[in-house]
């Protein structure tokens, strides 16, 4: 997404207040709808960015893929290299896989 800006980009991106204020709202969403993204301009500086539902997805999904793989080296640098089985566990716990397939889980 960022690697696509250009200043032409960028320029046709801005939308004044101004439209807004005349009733274009919908038109606007239209072009938002089109291009993926505009950004709402007021007294010449940007006030908020508008987005399409798909687009705030995709950041959204890319912030988790993100915050997930900071999480996953912090964790392979501390890592011991001992790994456990799922049986070592139930073991540990002292419940058995039968036990736990039979356990009834309310989610509500």
């Amino acid at each position: 997404m960022v690697s696509d800006l250009t200043l032409n980009s960028v320029l046709d991106a801005l939308v004044p207040i101004s439209r807004f204020n005349k009733g274009e709202a919908n038109r606007i969403f239209e072009e938002v709808r089109q291009s993926g993204c505009k950004i709402v301009v007021k007294n010449n500086t940007p006030a908020c960015v508008l987005i399409t539902p798909e687009k705030y997805q995709e950041m959204i999904e890319q912030i988790e893929d993100n915050y997930l793989l900071a999480m996953a080296l912090e964790r392979e640098k501390h890592d011991s290299g001992v790994r456990y089985t799922a049986a070592d566990i139930y073991a540990e716990l002292g419940v058995t896989e039968k036990e736990l397939e039979e356990t009834e889980v309310d989610f509500d």
